[in-house]
């Protein structure tokens, strides 16, 4: 713990935002760190609890209390081996993940609770200034070889993994950078992509092989792979987008969330949209997609909604409204969700504080346009139904409640179906699950011989925590099937 009656002295404190006028000019952070007194107060609240609900909250398991504790007492090394003993990219999630620990922690129960993500973030930014955050190789080889099939989260912490353990480890990604979601879908005022590269150029000394424009199952045989290696790990993502099929959806000004996030991430990094236009992900471009004082409609309440608005304040969008089909949450946590459980309350984004009208209980009916060019939609204003845990189930239109929306550009931000399935999945013959995720069994062995798979597309759209979770476990799999016993954490 910190210090024993820290949580009383001191109240909880988080970084400063930007100016929203001044961050919106760019694609920097939104945040200037706390100075590192401060920040060691904030690791001072965490209390003696005796069960550190913290633990179950976050997937990795993180030892939150340990490094807490470590922080207070200026012992930075430890604190951040400590925090890289559960969580291999403490870098990328101190920065985006939403936190699911500290709606556990205890001090949450009555108050305030522990600022436990930028406590997180900040020992991994330090590790980094300092050195000590730097390659190290594994000191021996297996002779074994592992093909690890995507490079998003789960791939790689997949694949840090297998490499520790000794494995000569290859990560193929059909795009052209390396990062998946990270690299193309979240936009870089929330993830600075030198931090991603800082953490690619350690896994890269440390004997990890990329290799880029390897689109498996169309321009490289999954079975040649499967020829070439001991194993193989499918980490490729749940990237399937969820449309939106009403009357006028073919209207030009009406594209997928992820086809304009990973446009502009491609501008940021002065990549050029490769010709590929029937495949979003590779180029990002069907065409060019700028929000530059257009009015703009954006359907869906989640992140990637959030980061679209985000990205349009940045293109000086002449204004910006965000469509979610549920009820407004409330302020706090709901009754029938108790600590330590992750409430349903409403949650106010960067990007939402630097301009955005926010809609709810609202359904979208038809898209109108004029000349195949989107000039508006059409709405209905809906109720729903709760369960007695106070959960939406039951909706119904409002009749007289239609209105006309003047839009220029609408993006679809409804979340994901599951993975592609034209590829590898039919390629291999594996078996699906009725939601289009792929079956393993507890070792994540898919149906196919010496085939795993990790990650969105084993359990369906998740959070960066739970890929590399996922990532990790199944590297404790591989290792075990691959040498009749492993070290690797489960």
């Amino acid at each position: 713990m910190g210090k024993p009656t820290g949580f009383i002295e001191y109240t909880r404190e988080v970084p400063a935002a930007i100016n929203p006028q001044l961050r919106i000019q760019n694609y920097g952070e939104t945040t200037t760190p706390l100075p590192v007194m401060r920040l060691q107060r904030q690791a001072a609240r965490c209390m003696d609890c005796g069960v550190p609900f913290c633990h179950n909250g976050c997937p990795l398991g993180n030892v939150i209390p340990d490094w807490n504790d470590f922080v207070y007492t200026n012992q930075w090394k430890r604190a951040y081996y400590s925090l890289a003993s559960t969580n291999n990219f403490p870098e990328i999630t101190g920065r985006i993940c939403p936190a699911i620990c500290e709606e556990s922690c205890t001090l949450g129960f009555n108050d305030s609770p522990v600022t436990i993500r930028n406590i997180e973030r900040t020992i991994a930014d330090r590790a980094i200034e300092s050195g000590f955050l730097r390659p190290r190789p594994p000191v021996y080889r297996t002779g074994k070889n592992v093909a690890v099939i995507g490079s998003g989260p789960a791939g790689l912490a997949c694949a840090d993994q297998l490499n520790r353990a000794g494995h000569y480890v290859t990560v193929f990604e059909r795009a052209d950078r390396i990062g998946g979601l990270l690299r193309y879908g979240i936009p870089d005022f929330k993830l600075p992509k030198a931090i991603l590269d800082h953490r690619l150029a350690i896994l890269t000394a440390e004997g990890i092989n990329f290799v880029t424009n390897a689109n498996i199952g169309v321009n490289k045989s999954v079975h040649r792979l499967l020829a070439e290696h001991d194993a193989v790990v499918l980490c490729c993502g749940a990237t399937v987008p969820r449309n939106l099929p009403v009357p006028g959806r073919d209207l030009d000004g009406i594209n997928f969330a992820m086809e304009f996030l990973v446009q502009q991430n491609r501008r940021n990094c002065s990549d050029k949209p490769l010709p590929r236009p029937d495949n979003w992900w590779f180029s990002g471009l069907r065409q060019e997609l700028l929000a530059t004082g257009k009015n703009v409609i954006v359907i869906g309440g989640g992140d990637t909604g959030s980061d679209c608005i985000g990205t349009c304040n940045r293109q000086n969008a002449a204004s910006i409204t965000q469509f979610e089909l549920l009820p407004k949450p409330p302020l706090e946590r709901p009754e029938n969700q108790p600590w330590p459980q992750w409430p349903n309350r409403l949650r106010t984004s960067s990007s939402h504080e630097e301009g955005c009208n926010r809609i709810w209980n609202i359904l979208t009916k038809n898209f109108l346009g004029k000349n195949g060019k989107l000039t508006a939609l059409q709405t209905i204003d809906v109720e729903w139904k709760l369960s007695n845990s106070g959960l939406p189930i039951g909706m119904h239109e409002i009749p007289g409640t239609e209105r006309i929306w003047p839009a220029d550009m609408v993006f679809l931000a409804l979340g994901f179906l599951g993975p592609e399935t034209s590829t590898i999945i039919s390629e291999l013959h594996l078996d699906l699950d009725k939601k289009g995720n792929v079956i393993t069994d507890t070792n994540y062995r898919t149906s196919m011989p010496k085939v795993f798979t990790c990650g969105d597309m084993r359990r369906g759209q998740s959070l960066v925590v739970w890929a590399i979770k996922d990532g990790r476990s199944a590297a404790h799999c591989v290792d075990k099937h691959l040498m009749g016993g492993t070290s690797l954490p489960a």
